[in-house]
C-alpha cells in the first residue's frame, strides 16, 4: 500500500474514521484493497434513512481513496430476503400482492407499468440512480445471485456443522425482553426514519423453530415458493435435509450441497458476509446497540466463520422536514430520489458530511431548504475566501468532489430562495423567469436559464411539489382601487418614493436598498443609515411598508422577498399596480 500522508483534518470524523480502517485492514489484510460495506434492502421504497447506511462508507471509502488506497465499497442488495408486507400507497400495488408473502424479493412481481422484471430490481433502480447522481462508486452484489449459484454453499454447510455452536450464542439473548421503551415505534409524523429499517435487519425468525432443533438455513418451499418452511431434519454426512412448507403442505428432502434455493437466517447471513468479504468497515443502525441485536450477536458468530466484526459506528436517526403532503400523497416517506429533485446533489452530501454519525439531522422539504440553501451558500463564500474552519473546509471538499473528481455543479448558482420566488410567480414562463433572473445583476446579466441550471430547476420542482397551492404567488392583474381609495397621505407618500426610485435601482441589490430606505426617509434619516442608528419604530414601519406593498401587488400580507417580486412583475406594472 501506498505511503500517504494523513488528513490535517483532525476535527474531521471521515479522516478519524479512515486513518483507523486503514490500520485495522493493514493489520488484517495487508497488501489487498481496503473493504467497506453496506446492506440494502429493496423491499419497497429506499428512503433518506437507509441512505446514511451507503453515505458513512461511501465518505470513509472516498477519504481513503483520496489517499491513493484501493477500496472496494461494497453494496449487499438483500433481494433473496423474504417479501415481509405490501407497502402502502405504493403506485402499481394492490392487495393481491399479499399473495406473495414468504417469497424471495426477486420472485414477487413488480408493481403494474413497471420496465423492470422484478420486486427487488424495480426498488433496486431508483437508488442505483439516485447514487449515481450523488458521485457513490460501489460494487453492487445481489445476494439471490449470490445464493441461487451456489456461491456460499461451503459457508452454509460449515454453519449447518456449526449449528450447536451458533445455537449457543444466540439462546444468551432469546429471553432478554427489549425495554418497553425500546420498543415504542416512532410515528411517521415525526419524521424519524429508522435509517437501518429494510437493510437485512428485517424481523426475521433466527430458526431456532422445529422440533427437530436448531437449524440457521431457511429453504425456500419447492412448490410455492415462500419460506414458511421447518427443517425436519439434517444429516451432516450425507448433507441430506429434509422440510416441509406450513403454507401449502408441500415437503421434500435434498442433498444440502447441491441445493440452491434458500439462505442463511439474518443473524447468521451478516457474519458469514463479513468473512466471505473480508469486511474491514461496517456502519450500522442505532437499533443494532441493543444487547441481543444483529450486530452485536454477530460479533460473536463472525469467528465461526473465521472472521472478524468489522469496526462500525453506530448512526442515528435522519428526519425529515415538512413530509406531511409527501406521506399524503405516496402514503411512505422521502427517498433520494426525492429530495435529488428538489436539491443538488452537492447539498444532499453535505447533509450527510458535516454530521459525525451518531449525530441525527433533517433533510428539508419545506420552507426550511431556502434556510439551508442559504447556510450552504455562506459557506461556499467562506471555503473561498479561507475564512472556513478546517471541519467545514473538509465537509465542503467532500460534498463537492470525490476521488474520482468534481461533481457537476450550477454554474452560476443563485440564491436558492431568489429562484424559487422566480419559479412561482412566473408558473414555468422560461423567458419571464431569464428576464427576472438578468435584471437581478444588469452589469453582468444572465445569459440563458442554463446557467443557472440545475439550481433552477430543483428550485422550480420544490415550489410546484412542496409549496401549497394557498400559498403560490399571483400577482393582481389590476390595481385594488378600494385598498388605494382608503390610504392617508403617508402610505401615499411611500408609494411615491418606492415609484421614484424604481428606475434608477432596477436591480436586485437596488431595490433591495429602495424597498428599506422608503421608510427611513419618510422618518427623516438616511437610506443608508444603519439599524443601530434609528429608533424602533423604523422597523414597525418597514413591517406596515411592505405588507401595504404585498396587498397592492399579490392580495396578501406576505410572499416572495420583495426585491426578487418587484423585478418579477416589472416596472411598468408596478406603477400600474401602485396607481401611479
Amino acid at each position: 500500500m501506498p505511503i500517504v500522508a494523513q488528513s490535517t483534518e483532525t476535527t474531521d470524523w471521515v479522516s478519524r474514521f479512515a486513518d483507523e480502517v486503514i490500520e485495522e485492514s493493514e493489520r488484517r489484510a495487508p497488501g489487498k484493497p481496503v473493504v467497506v460495506a453496506s446492506g440494502l434492502s429493496p423491499s419497497g421504497p429506499i428512503h433518506l434513512g437507509n441512505l446514511r447506511e451507503v453515505m458513512t462508507p461511501h465518505l470513509v471509502a472516498d477519504e481513503i481513496r483520496r489517499r491513493g488506497y484501493q477500496v472496494r465499497h461494497l453494496i449487499s442488495w438483500d433481494d433473496y430476503d423474504r417479501y415481509r408486507k405490501v407497502p402502502a400507497g405504493v403506485p402499481g400495488v394492490d392487495e393481491t400482492w399479499a399473495e406473495h408473502i414468504g417469497k424471495p424479493l426477486t420472485s414477487v412481481p413488480a408493481p403494474k407499468g413497471s420496465a423492470y422484471p422484478n420486486w427487488a430490481e424495480h426498488f433496486k433502480a431508483a437508488m442505483v440512480e439516485s447514487l449515481a447522481e450523488l458521485g457513490v462508486e460501489f460494487d453492487g452484489i445481489s445476494q439471490t445471485q449470490q445464493y441461487t449459484s451456489g456461491v456460499y454453499r461451503e459457508q452454509i454447510l460449515h454453519a449447518m456443522r456449526h449449528r450447536g455452536d451458533i445455537d449457543a450464542i444466540l439462546a444468551q439473548y432469546r429471553t432478554k425482553k427489549t425495554p418497553a421503551k425500546q420498543q415504542q415505534q416512532k410515528p411517521v409524523d415525526e419524521a424519524e426514519l429508522e435509517a437501518a429499517e429494510g437493510s437485512g435487519a428485517a424481523a426475521e425468525d433466527d430458526g431456532s423453530s422445529g422440533s427437530a432443533g436448531y437449524f440457521p438455513y431457511k429453504p425456500y418451499c419447492g412448490n410455492c415458493e415462500k419460506d414458511l418452511t421447518t427443517v425436519t431434519s439434517y444429516d451432516d454426512d450425507s448433507t441430506e435435509l429434509t422440510y416441509s412448507c406450513t403454507s401449502c403442505g408441500f415437503s421434500e428432502t435434498v442433498r444440502l450441497n447441491e441445493f440452491n434455493r434458500g439462505k442463511l437466517v439474518w443473524k447468521v447471513d451478516w457474519p458469514m458476509r463479513w468473512a466471505y468479504e473480508g469486511v474491514i468497515f461496517e456502519p450500522s443502525g442505532v437499533d443494532h446497540s441493543s444487547p441481543g441485536s444483529s450486530f452485536q450477536v454477530g460479533g460473536q458468530i463472525v469467528g465461526i466463520f473465521g472472521g472478524k466484526q468489522p469496526i462500525g459506528p453506530m448512526y442515528a436517526f435522519v428526519g425529515i422536514s415538512g413530509m406531511a403532503k409527501m406521506s399524503s400523497s405516496k402514503g411512505g416517506v422521502p427517498t433520494p430520489a426525492d429530495a435529488l429533485k428538489i436539491m443538488e446533489p452537492q447539498l444532499l452530501r453535505w447533509l450527510y458530511a458535516r454530521r459525525r454519525p451518531n449525530q441525527s439531522f433533517k433533510v428539508a422539504f419545506d420552507q426550511e431548504i431556502q434556510r439551508l440553501y442559504d447556510e450552504w451558500d455562506r459557506l461556499e463564500a467562506k471555503v473561498a475566501d479561507g475564512s472556513a474552519l478546517p471541519a467545514d473546509v473538509a465537509a465542503h471538499s467532500r460534498a463537492v468532489r470525490t476521488a474520482s473528481g468534481e461533481l457537476p455543479r450550477t454554474p452560476r448558482p443563485l440564491p436558492y430562495r431568489t429562484l424559487a420566488s422566480v419559479a412561482d410567480i412566473t408558473a414555468g414562463h422560461e423567458d419571464q423567469a431569464l428576464r427576472i433572473l438578468s435584471d437581478l445583476d444588469p452589469a453582468n446579466p444572465l445569459a440563458s436559464l442554463d446557467e443557472a441550471r440545475p439550481r433552477y430547476d430543483k428550485a422550480e420542482a420544490w415550489i410546484n411539489t412542496h409549496v401549497p397551492a394557498d400559498q403560490r404567488t399571483i400577482v393582481r392583474d389590476e390595481p385594488d382601487t378600494e385598498l388605494l381609495k382608503t390610504l392617508d397621505e403617508q402610505a401615499r407618500e411611500s408609494l411615491r418614493l418606492l415609484l421614484d426610485g424604481l428606475a434608477d435601482n432596477w436591480s436586485l441589490d437596488g431595490l433591495t436598498h429602495l424597498v428599506y430606505g422608503v421608510p427611513k426617509v419618510q422618518a427623516g434619516f438616511s437610506a443608508d443609515a444603519t439599524p443601530k442608528e434609528l429608533p424602533p419604530e423604523i422597523k414597525t414601519a418597514q413591517r406596515s411598508f411592505f405588507a401595504l406593498l404585498y396587498q397592492l401587488l399579490v392580495s396578501r400580507d406576505t410572499g416572495p422577498r420583495l426585491p426578487t417580486l418587484l423585478l418579477a412583475v416589472g416596472q411598468d406594472r408596478v406603477r400600474h399596480l401602485l396607481g401611479a
